[in-house]
């Protein structure tokens, strides 16, 4: 029975790695291919992205796919050593572009999903690599994005590292012509102030200023705002993502 283990294992071990295309072969890459996509998938869907596990498993089963077909037309139609086995598989990568870009939500002047486009082209090549056999590569890659995506995301915060460009809109009762009170109080909560933009209406003495600056993902807002509110007779803040003038 060892033997016939042995034996049937050694077989399965051969299938997996030959470089023509096969059943057995194709199964284990499909298979592998969805569990490392589903792994960085998880992830993804952890911190509340929309692309998730169904997503990223689909996009890596689907460039294995093409890159099994990739390497079988030649192989069936022309032998091994004619044709062009990568034909197909290029154009994953052309075409993964096209979800990528999907994925990126721009939101007037902020954009948001980065990293899950990023992300969505590297279980792509995941898959292809898988479709060519190179299953120690496409698992180490998996662990490495793992690695990015969490760890490093966790390193990233804990040394505040990186800041978010934000606009902070101010509606103040009365005509504010020097803005230096505004300039100390950023500096005081560690809020860089890139530039302003003024807009004053005398008729009503309502002054609107927009400060366009980078913020820490740690700053607290509610801090901010409520010294903020005692520079000036001040109607209104908000945080925003683009200048109203």
């Amino acid at each position: 029975m060892t033997c016939m283990a042995q034996q049937l294992w050694s077989d399965f071990v051969t299938s997996i790695n030959a470089v023509e295309v096969n059943t057995v072969s194709s199964i284990f890459k499909l298979c592998l291919s969805f569990v490392l996509g589903s792994i960085v998938g998880l992830e993804r869907k952890r911190k509340g992205q929309s692309a998730g596990i169904r997503t990223f498993a689909l996009i890596a089963m689907g460039a294995t796919l093409a890159m099994i077909i990739s390497i079988y037309v030649p192989q069936l139609y022309f032998g091994l050593k004619n044709g062009d086995p990568g034909r197909i598989a290029a154009q994953v990568v052309t075409g993964i572009g096209f979800l990528g870009a999907g994925a990126i939500i721009q939101m007037k002047g902020s954009v948001k999903g980065l990293t899950t486009a990023a992300g969505i082209w590297m279980v792509a090549t995941i898959g292809l690599a898988v479709g060519v056999g190179l299953y120690t590569i496409s698992i180490l890659a998996t662990v490495l994005i793992l690695v990015i995506l969490m760890p490093l995301e966790r390193f990233e915060h804990r040394i505040g590292m990186g800041s978010d460009s934000r606009i902070i809109r101010v509606k103040v009762g009365c005509v504010v012509e020097n803005i230096e009170a505004y300039r100390t109080l950023f500096a005081k909560h560690k809020v860089h102030l890139s530039s302003v933009y003024v807009e004053h209406n005398y008729a009503e003495e309502v002054t609107h200023i927009n400060f366009v600056v980078l913020m820490k993902e740690h700053t607290d807002n509610v801090a901010l705002f409520a010294d903020i509110r005692t520079l000036n007779p001040t109607k209104s803040i908000s945080l925003g993502n683009h200048v109203n003038l």
